[in-house]
């Protein structure tokens, strides 16, 4: 019990920055608080991000926020069907003086970049980038380079149009961390963001941290406590999409036609790390599970034809476990 209570009193001093870059952020972003706080839990876990909403909701602009208040390198990439793997790494260029051939670092080089439009790019592109992702290094020529630390994806992509479009493959999808869904604003909020984008334009927002600070704070998150009985928690929603009969869950069978893989795992105990850090909390509970398991297993389980003929979707099939799962 004095360890868990030491470790609160650390959780809670480590994660005092979190809320300057939240007051940061909504300096500039109105509304959005669960996307801004996925963003942090990405951030936090060492992961990558997948932001899918329909244009007009300041999806890129969150995440131009973000890297402002960590004072992190950030590149924005727009992925349109002529982009090729170069424009991404970089290449060799050739010295005529001296015959050899000087590596010329890509955009992927920082330690934020936006793939806007991520499924504009044609699979060419968007292997080079999932292969960065896992990877954390790029290969020009003979030479291999290492990322930078911290290192985050955040790619965004258009729900609603899919002419000239690339969708990414399931397995493809299972190499971010989150996949979260952005919908429109409140009317309250709109009203806000009327009066504020009608005006002056507001100030950009202040750098209060910087990447030492985020490298830091993941080691802090990696201490977490976890009990067991949270872990046995974790594994029962994983297991009941992979095989939901021996859950007790006989209805969901003919719905779930593939469940999530052991990164899903890794990432769900991850992300409720990071939940439990951004709470101020030294330990995990059930409720840091349940908040982050939808973001996390959407883009995983893949239902099958016959619940798309029901209109049944994944994130459906994912609050049904999440309510039929006993809670510890």
């Amino acid at each position: 019990m004095t360890s868990i209570r030491q470790l609160n009193e650390r959780i809670q001093r480590e994660s005092s920055f979190i809320q300057q870059i939240v007051v940061e952020t909504g300096r500039v972003i109105v509304g959005q608080e669960r996307l801004i706080n996925r963003l942090l839990i990405a951030l936090l876990s060492n992961g990558h991000i997948l932001i899918e909403g329909v244009p007009g909701l300041a999806k890129t602009l969150a995440v131009r926020t973000l890297a402002a208040t960590i004072d992190a390198k950030f590149q924005r990439i727009q992925f349109t069907p002529d982009l090729l793997p170069a424009d991404l790494t970089g290449t060799q260029i050739y010295n005529p003086r001296t015959g050899d051939f000087t590596p010329r670092p890509g955009p992927i080089f920082s330690n934020i970049v936006l793939a806007d439009e991520i499924n504009r790019a044609p699979a060419k592109v968007q292997s080079a980038l999932l292969e960065a992702m896992e990877e954390r290094q790029v290969t020009l020529g003979d030479q291999t380079h290492k990322l930078h630390d911290p290192f985050m994806v955040l790619a965004t992509q258009n729900p609603i149009e899919q002419e000239g479009t690339y969708p990414l493959p399931e397995a493809q999808l299972d190499r971010f961390m989150l996949k979260v869904i952005v919908g429109y604003p409140t009317r309250e909020d709109e009203r806000l963001i009327i009066e504020r984008m009608s005006g002056e334009t507001p100030a950009p927002p202040n750098a209060v941290v910087n990447p030492d600070l985020i490298r830091e704070a993941r080691q802090v998150v990696n201490s977490i406590y976890v009990d067991e009985k949270i872990k046995d928690y974790v594994l029962n929603i994983i297991f009941a999409t992979r095989d939901p009969v021996s859950s007790g869950m006989t209805d969901l069978r003919p719905l779930i036609e593939f469940g999530a893989s052991p990164r899903a795992t890794i990432f769900l105990m991850k992300a409720a790390k990071a939940m439990a850090f951004l709470r101020g909390r030294g330990y995990v509970t059930p409720d840091d599970v349940k908040q982050v398991a939808p973001d996390v297993l959407r883009h995983r389980v893949i239902v099958t034809f016959e619940a798309e003929a029901e209109e049944v979707t994944a994130a459906q099939v994912i609050q049904k476990i999440l309510s039929r799962i006993e809670v510890p």
